[in-house]
């Protein structure tokens, strides 16, 4: 039978006729209405002509594609012993998802193709062994075809402080490959793994995209073979995971998204599909963390200035972050001691909590809960609950703690639920800040994502924030049982724009944190504006990452507004379209957000650097309905924006003006000549 999902302008139509495995005749555009008669003839015209000096049959990939069958290419399924041939049991329609059966050996193979509502597609696959001897599996990854059109490669690469960084190429013949071997998806995590037309941008093009949505080492690649097929291909990369008889591995979900609309034609199907089942709990809070504000210098005569600093600018949770546990007075000591320092706190956690909820914030606390220290009362006591040795190699000068191991899991639940129950603590920021350096991690992820679950359910309303040295760890496997993401290490403005830009066609805006630092950054040295400062802040789930109880009056009061600004316009930022512009000029960044019902917008123009022209590019204003007129007015974020002229463009010294939406898409409104390191906010209503 020929299976055919539609949802969200995306048809997937699987050719699941005969014993061989069912083969994907189309993923993409939608094809209209198509009776049985019309996919059984686009499925045959599909057919490919048998080529010289090739197998004696019409050669199609099918899900599982075999090497006795043709496939020469990259094994999407290994297993070892393996069998020569398959046996396609059947095909079902499940709701929304087909459900394949295929009998491999010893091996019974289960795949779910699942389109949702919003046009994305959802890939699972499960393997039993149903033998008598143990099996190995060594890959079990989705593997999808895309037109000989898609000849571009867009991932990711990155490091600390500067992850989410685009890499493009247009590979010949082969195969382009990602492996990551971190243990977590890494500063360098592909990310999501792209392909496309030529030339595709935010606003152009079509592209299909692939993301594995795991926390652990994964694989994708994209392989245009010399028969001419291209195929991309995404899993949990294995080390060989041995199956005894009777045991069933369960890969992680492959996301695939298609668009013809360009990068942001991805960001409009996954943002609505992650909202439908990762919404927050409510608004998401103006957020102080402590980290960059004092380290490690904590006492409750310290924070006290900074927690009454915090509530006169409008925060409305604080989050205590790394120094408040047994021994902790630097980073080379203490990790897996969670108990309250009694030096440092000899009162508990409770005063300053106190002092906390009287000035109307919320609390929370940071935690690294799967990192020990040599040096900490836990590994002297429990050596064999470490990962590698005392003596092996430490990053960070840290371990890792075996969350398999039954005994030391229930210890880290034990103490994290005593601190929960203990005191009354909203959010804990959950740190990971090293490489795993291990193979045959896939285990340990899924120890990680019983105990998140487990906590979750026992403290239903502590929100957990992610963080990984910053982004290492931001996937959609996670955000499962998280709230928050922490975007980068980095606070600095400049390098935040571009990361941000790129982490967010994947993550709506109101799962990414982003914090106004200190005038110069911790991480680069770099100084900026706070107007720059607090307008890249904004478009994200805004935060604060400086001790502003050193701040003077009038900077307080900038927060303040801009604090204001944030909550006024929450629900949009939060709630709306994301777009971008595709800009010539690479010192310029434009992006913004548009409501739902298109009947406002507030967007960012942002210089990064020089512009290469005396006069800058204009401003674009996309998503906006084209048949309706909108106000455009520059909104005052709080501080003053810096500009290189002698006057304002003429629309903007009469303070605003009204043009068609179709009219501010096509770059109409000439730009501020603004300092590099600036931004321009604006916003449009609806007239």
């Amino acid at each position: 039978m020929i299976h055919h999902l539609r949802a969200a302008g995306v048809d997937f139509i699987l050719d699941a006729r005969g014993t061989a495995a069912p083969v994907v005749v189309h993923w993409g555009r939608a094809l209209g209405d198509l009776d049985a008669a019309a996919l059984t003839a686009l499925a045959d015209a599909t057919a490919p002509a048998v080529a010289p000096s090739s197998i004696d049959r019409p050669f199609r990939v099918g899900v599982v594609p075999l090497l006795t069958d043709g496939w020469t290419g990259r094994p999407a399924v290994e297993i070892s012993p393996s069998s020569p041939v398959l046996h396609h049991v059947d095909t079902v329609r499940d709701g929304d998802a087909l459900v394949t059966t295929i009998a491999h050996g010893d091996a019974h193979i289960e795949l779910r193709h699942t389109l949702t509502p919003q046009g994305v597609l959802l890939i699972d696959r499960q393997l039993t062994n149903t033998g008598t001897d143990a099996i190995e599996v060594r890959a079990l990854a989705a593997l999808l075809p895309v037109p000989t059109r898609a000849r571009e490669v867009l991932d990711f690469t990155g490091r600390w402080a500067g992850e989410r960084e685009p890499q493009r190429s247009r590979p010949g013949h082969g195969v382009w490959a990602r492996d990551t071997r971190h243990g977590r998806g890494g500063h360098d995590d592909p990310f999501l793994f792209t392909v496309g037309t030529p030339g595709f941008g935010f606003r152009h093009g079509e592209v299909w995209a692939t993301h594995v949505a795991w926390s652990g080492d994964r694989s994708v690649w994209f392989e245009r073979g010399d028969m001419g097929l291209s195929v991309v291909g995404a899993g949990e990369r294995l080390d060989g995971l041995v199956l005894a008889p009777g045991e069933t591995y369960e890969a992680p979900t492959v996301v695939a998204t298609w668009s013809d609309a360009g990068l942001d034609g991805l960001s409009s199907r996954l943002h609505p599909w992650v909202r439908s089942w990762a919404t927050p709990r409510g608004p998401r809070p103006v957020t102080l963390n402590t980290w960059e504000a004092v380290y490690f210098d904590q006492s409750l005569e310290r924070l006290t200035p900074l927690v009454d600093a915090a509530a006169r600018v409008g925060a409305e949770r604080l989050v205590l972050d790394d120094g408040w546990f047994h021994g902790r007075t630097d980073d080379r000591r203490a990790l897996g001691d969670w108990t309250v320092d009694e030096q440092v706190w000899p009162d508990g956690l409770g005063p300053l909590i106190s002092r906390v909820n009287g000035d109307g914030l919320e609390f929370g606390l940071w935690v690294e809960p799967e990192m020990v220290s040599a040096d900490s009362d836990l590994a002297r006591a429990h050596p064999e609950w470490m990962l590698t040795p005392a003596d092996a190699v430490s990053w960070r000068f840290q371990h890792v703690l075996d969350l398999e191991h039954p005994d030391a899991w229930q210890h880290i639940f034990d103490r994290l639920d005593a601190l929960l129950t203990e005191y009354p603590i909203a959010a804990l920021k959950w740190d990971h800040n090293r490489d795993l350096l291990v193979p045959h991690t896939g285990g340990r992820v899924r120890a990680l994502y019983r105990l998140l679950d487990a906590l979750r359910a026992a403290h239903p309303g502590v929100e957990i924030e992610s963080c990984a040295s910053g982004g290492a760890r931001i996937d959609l496997g996670i955000l499962r049982r998280v709230d928050r993401f922490w975007t980068s290490d980095t606070n600095d403005p400049l390098a935040r724009q571009r990361i941000q830009r790129w982490t967010g066609i994947l993550i709506p805006p109101e799962f990414l944190g982003s914090h106004v630092g200190d005038e110069r950054a911790h991480t680069t040295g770099r100084t900026a504006s706070l107007a720059f400062r607090m307008t890249t802040a904004l478009f994200l789930h805004a935060g604060i990452e400086s001790d502003i109880s050193r701040l003077d009056d009038a900077q307080l009061a900038a927060l303040a507004g801009w604090t204001a600004l944030y909550r006024a316009h929450r629900a949009l930022l939060h709630g709306g379209t994301t777009v971008r512009v595709d800009d010539a000029d690479p010192a310029l960044l434009q992006h913004g957000v548009v409501a739902p019902d298109r009947g406002e917008g507030l967007f960012a123009y942002v210089a990064l650097d020089r512009f290469d022209a005396a006069l800058p590019s204009p401003i674009v204003l996309p998503g906006l309905d084209p048949d309706r007129r909108y106000r455009v007015a520059v909104l005052d974020v709080g501080a003053p924006v810096r500009t290189i002229q002698d006057a304002d463009p003429a629309w903007l010294v009469a303070g605003g003006t009204v043009l068609p939406g179709s009219v501010l898409a096509e770059g109409v409104l000439a730009a501020p000549l603004l300092a590099p390191g600036e931004a321009l906010l604006i916003h449009v209503t609806a007239d």
